[in-house]
């Protein structure tokens, strides 16, 4: 950052009092401006013996194979989130969200909250971020074209935990 969005003059990185961090602070206003991490919601939608995936139509890992999640946006709940990214990437409608999987990826600021859920019809259509929806067992899943570390351990967990037949929260640490 280089100029505060406030007032438009130059910031300074630097620990303001009463701090333990760097911050951009506004030389002219004294706005502190916090970054914080992005939180990105998803679904693991399931209908039967099948969980929907989606391969992605954009960068990063574009033809790669993901669980439908992005930003949360303000004003979302992480449920309402979860379940706008699904119906926009892949067309589809949920029911009956239940928290799984929390995962920190500390070294890009990302938390991902991932939501079991069945979908709610039986057909859907991929959204612009995608080039295509497809349902598969956990025997199909293509491993190696899942777009992200954090995608696929969660699926690898979701699959384990399926066979057990119980579903605890997870939480993850990516390096």
């Amino acid at each position: 950052m280089n100029f505060c969005p406030q007032c438009g003059a130059p910031v300074t990185s630097k620990i303001p009092e009463a701090d333990d961090r760097l911050r951009f602070v506004c030389n002219s206003c004294a706005t502190i401006h916090y970054q914080n991490p992005i939180m990105v919601v998803g679904t693991i939608p399931e209908t039967g013996d099948r969980i929907l995936l989606c391969r992605r139509a954009i960068e990063p890992a574009m033809d790669k194979w993901t669980l439908p999640a992005g930003y949360l946006e303000n004003g979302e709940t992480l449920q309402q989130g979860a379940a706008r990214e699904t119906l926009e990437e892949a067309g589809y409608q949920i029911d009956d969200l239940m928290p799984y999987a929390i995962t920190n990826i500390v070294r890009i600021n990302q938390v991902y909250i991932m939501f079991r859920c069945a979908l709610a019809e039986r057909t859907g259509a991929p959204g612009s971020e995608s080039l295509e929806v497809k349902l598969f067992r956990p025997d199909e899943i293509p491993w190696q074209e899942i777009a992200f570390r954090s995608i696929h351990d969660v699926l690898r967990l979701y699959c384990a935990d399926r066979e057990k037949g119980s579903f605890p929260v997870h939480l993850l640490d990516i390096g």
